[in-house]
């Protein structure tokens, strides 16, 4: 049960590490995907603004799954 629950803390540390260069690379990678898609089908600027927001909401999505895990593990202790 130790080994199990030592696992658990190592893989939340590493996610709590990584959290907001994930937040900032789901923001960025929807952010170009629009500006290409606008420069490919002329629609400037309503893509990149589009990309942008689910871009956030899928850093925010991130940031509340990991939280969500940390509180779990939290609440088995």
């Amino acid at each position: 049960m130790a080994q199990q629950t030592s696992a658990t803390t190592l893989q939340l540390i590493g996610q709590m590490s990584t959290i907001g260069l994930s937040f900032v690379f789901a923001i960025v990678i929807g952010f170009g995907a629009g500006y290409w898609l606008d420069l490919k089908l002329g629609t400037k600027p309503w893509l990149t603004f589009l990309g942008f927001f689910l871009g956030l909401a899928a850093g925010i999505l991130n940031v509340y799954r990991i939280l969500k895990m940390a509180n779990d593990v939290d609440a088995k202790k």
